[in-house]
């Protein structure tokens, strides 16, 4: 598994390699060729390293499926990460805390999102250690920042993000059909957009 990683991608199980493959034609659009991204040893999971900012990434990535909801057949779900450390509760508190000071306004309320894999740090401790430590008011259903926490046996992915900036390929496919069925200025319902293409 990639040691630093800005990106965690959800696919199907065994379609890794090829949720890989798609990440890297993707990347290749927007001009990024460096790309790497690898397994992580878990079904489903991979992680990758775009040139790119990983936020703008995933913004391209969001103008992508609403314009053509089927461009992604095998990326389920993408998480910017904005720093990778030892998975450990003292560097996941600081950094955290440290993304929260500098990316949460005193108006803005939040949420802490844990996902632990290949590890014995519990949810709840990593979740109270950050939490129980910043003044904003938590909202656990419409926050207007998500701080998330993403642990893949010793390496921790953090991030103080927008909720827009986490994407689920289904429910962005779900946003576009909504808006294609939307009446146009002209009173029709407007068309919607090609097909799955085949990438392969």
């Amino acid at each position: 598994m990639l040691e630093d990683f800005n990106l965690i991608v959800s696919t199907y199980r065994a379609r890794e390699n090829d949720c890989i493959s798609e990440l890297w034609f993707f990347a290749s659009e927007l001009g990024d060729r460096g790309l790497d991204a690898s397994k992580t040893g878990l079904p489903s999971l991979i992680v990758a390293k775009t040139q790119k900012d990983p936020e703008e990434f995933v913004s391209k990535m969001r103008e992508k499926i609403l314009e053509n909801p089927y461009y992604f057949r095998y990326i389920l779900k993408v998480v910017p990460i904005q720093v990778v450390v030892p998975a450990s509760l003292q560097d996941i508190k600081d950094t955290a805390l440290k993304l929260a000071n500098a990316g949460l306004e005193p108006n803005e309320s939040f949420k802490v999102e844990v996902r632990v894999r290949l590890s014995d740090l519990k949810r709840e401790d990593i979740i109270e250690a950050i939490a129980g430590n910043i003044k904003n008011k938590v909202n656990l259903e419409t926050p207007d920042k998500v701080i998330v926490v993403e642990i893949i046996g010793d390496k921790a992915g953090i991030s103080i993000l927008k909720p827009s900036s986490i994407i689920s390929v289904e429910k962005l496919r779900r946003e576009a059909r909504a808006m294609r069925r939307r009446p146009s200025s002209g009173g029709e319902l407007e068309k919607s957009g090609s097909g799955p293409q085949d990438l392969g």
